[in-house]
C-alpha cells in the first residue's frame, strides 16, 4: 500500500478540497485525483462524494480514515526511531509574531538546520489574528503567536510569557518621579495592531480610569513601534525583551507606572495530522529554545506559562 497515497487520503479527508490538498502536499490537482482513484479501485468502493463545493467522506470513506491515520502515523514513527534525522526532509511553513523575530528566532532557526539539515523552512511574519487565519485555512503548519486558535485537530501550547512595560525615550518631556495613565495620555501612545492583545489590554487599562482623550497610535510593525519610541513621539508598551539593546544604548528607558500592563502569552500552534510527527520534533525543539532563552534573559523579562498550560 503507498503511504504517499494515504497521505494524499488524509489530507483530501481533512482539507475536503482538490486544490488546497494539492497545494498542501506540493504537487498537482491531477496527482491528487489519480492517488484517490487508485485507492477506490484498490478498496473496491467510493471513500469520497464530489460535490460542486468539494468533497465529504462516504462511510467507507470514514472507517478507513481511521485505519490510514494509524497506518502513516505508525511508519513515521518508526521512521524517526529508526532514520538519521539529518536525512529527514520536508518543507515546514511556520508563522511567528515579530516579538519572536526579535529575540530567539535566529537561535531557533540555527538549531533547527543543525538537527535537520534537509528540512527546508518558508517563515511567514505577521500579526496574530492573520497568523490564526493561515494556520486554520491550512497556509501554515505551526504558528506562534500570542492567542490559541480555535480549531478542529489544533493543538495549542504555550510556551510561556512576555513582560509588557511602558517605554519612551529619555529625551521625551516626562514629569518626573512615578507615573500613572493620565500622565501618559498627555502624550501620544504608541500600541500593537488594533484588536491585538496588546491593544485590547491597553484600551482596558485607559476605560479603568478619567482620561478625556487618550491618542493610541496603532502600528503594525515591532520595528515601527521601537524606531517612534526612540525619536520621542510618544510613550510605548513594548517587551522589554525585545528592546535590550535600545536600553542597553540608553535609547529607550522604562517608566515607573503604577498601573502595570498585563503580560501576554506566546503560543505554539499546530494541526494535528499525518506528518506530525516530525512537526512535534519541531514543535519540541522551539519549547527547548524558548526555556534556553528565557533562562537567559534578564529576570521578569521571560515568564514561564501560567497555570493550567501544560
Amino acid at each position: 500500500m503507498n503511504l504517499r497515497f494515504l497521505e494524499t487520503f488524509i489530507w483530501l479527508a481533512r482539507l475536503r478540497n482538490f486544490r488546497m490538498t494539492a497545494e498542501k502536499l506540493h504537487t498537482t490537482q491531477a496527482a491528487v485525483s489519480n492517488r484517490i482513484s487508485t485507492l477506490e479501485r484498490d478498496f473496491g468502493v467510493r471513500l469520497f462524494e464530489r460535490g460542486t463545493r468539494g468533497v465529504t467522506l462516504t462511510q467507507e470513506g470514514t472507517r478507513a480514515l481511521a485505519h490510514a491515520e494509524r497506518i502513516l502515523k505508525l511508519a513515521q514513527r518508526m521512521q524517526n526511531d529508526v532514520a538519521d534525522r539529518s536525512t529527514l526532509s520536508g518543507i515546514i511553513r511556520i508563522g511567528v509574531v515579530e516579538s519572536v523575530v526579535h529575540t530567539w528566532l535566529p537561535d531557533f532557526l540555527r538549531r533547527l538546520g543543525e538537527l535537520y539539515p534537509r528540512v527546508i523552512i518558508e517563515l511567514t511574519s505577521d500579526t496574530a489574528l492573520p497568523l490564526c487565519e493561515q494556520l486554520l485555512n491550512g497556509s501554515l503548519d505551526l504558528s506562534l503567536q500570542t492567542v490559541p486558535v480555535a480549531g478542529d485537530e489544533i493543538v495549542n501550547s504555550e510556551l510561556g510569557r512576555y513582560a509588557m512595560q511602558w517605554v519612551a525615550s529619555p529625551a521625551l518631556a516626562l514629569p518626573p518621579g512615578p507615573l500613572d495613565l493620565p500622565s501618559l495620555a498627555a502624550f501620544p501612545i504608541i500600541s500593537f495592531p488594533r484588536n491585538s492583545v496588546g491593544h485590547r489590554a491597553m484600551e482596558e487599562l485607559f476605560a479603568e480610569v478619567s482620561v478625556d482623550i487618550v491618542r493610541i497610535n496603532c502600528i503594525a510593525s515591532v520595528a515601527a513601534m521601537i524606531r517612534l519610541a526612540q525619536s520621542g513621539f510618544g510613550v510605548a508598551a513594548l517587551p522589554p525583551a525585545v528592546i535590550l539593546r535600545e536600553l542597553e544604548e540608553g535609547t529607550l528607558r522604562l517608566l515607573p507606572v503604577e498601573q502595570a500592563f498585563p503580560e501576554f502569552s506566546l503560543i505554539a500552534s499546530c494541526r494535528s495530522g499525518p506528518e506530525h510527527l516530525l512537526l512535534d520534533a519541531i514543535v519540541r525543539l522551539v519549547r527547548e529554545v524558548f526555556r534556553d532563552y528565557a533562562a537567559g534573559a534578564p529576570a521578569g523579562f521571560v515568564l514561564p506559562p501560567a497555570a493550567g498550560w501544560s
